[in-house]
């Protein structure tokens, strides 16, 4: 599988910059992804972003990345593998944080819906046991997933618009 980085997560920074952090700084490790048509076959990008939120009340640092790689879910309707590729991303993420984390709260949210009527519905149930399994922490699914739903987003607006390396 090819994976093409746009921006690539600075994991030593991140942890330096958490590992600086009162114990009262709360971190949130997110994911989103979007499909992409390019030379006529589908791709994805992954987005991932940590935000860290210094004393849980004094702003807060972004940290992200963007990959791309082919989307095998090559119909719309069918988003399942595209959807679990952003729930293992995370939950890996989360995993390489978790020394420099401790005992601080940290929050896993994913970019799913679990409204019936939203194709990220598919897979929430699925995408919840993996997290509690894999990382021993319960997610966050929409509406209450900002790091996701939100803090992914801009920092794929961000860095593309201004070609950030890794922090925003």
């Amino acid at each position: 599988m090819v994976v093409q980085a746009f921006h690539r997560l600075d994991l030593p920074t991140v942890e330096r910059f958490i590992a600086a952090q009162s114990d009262a700084t709360r971190v949130y490790i997110g994911a989103d992804s979007c499909r992409l048509l390019q030379d006529k076959v589908w791709h994805a990008d992954y987005t991932l972003v940590v935000v860290v939120h210094i004393d849980g009340n004094r702003g807060c640092k972004l940290f992200g990345e963007t990959s791309r790689e082919r989307d095998f879910d090559q119909r719309a309707d069918r988003p399942q593998l595209r959807l679990m590729n952003e729930v293992y991303k995370v939950a890996e993420l989360y995993l390489a944080l978790a020394n420099a984390i401790g005992d601080r709260e940290v929050e896993v949210h994913l970019d799913l819906n679990p409204d019936p009527s939203h194709g990220s519905s598919c897979v929430v149930q699925q995408a919840i046991g993996y997290i509690r399994g894999v990382c021993n922490v319960s997610p966050r699914v929409k509406p209450n997933a900002f790091a996701a739903s939100c803090a992914a987003d801009r920092y794929k607006e961000i860095s593309s618009s201004l070609h950030l390396p890794h922090a925003a």
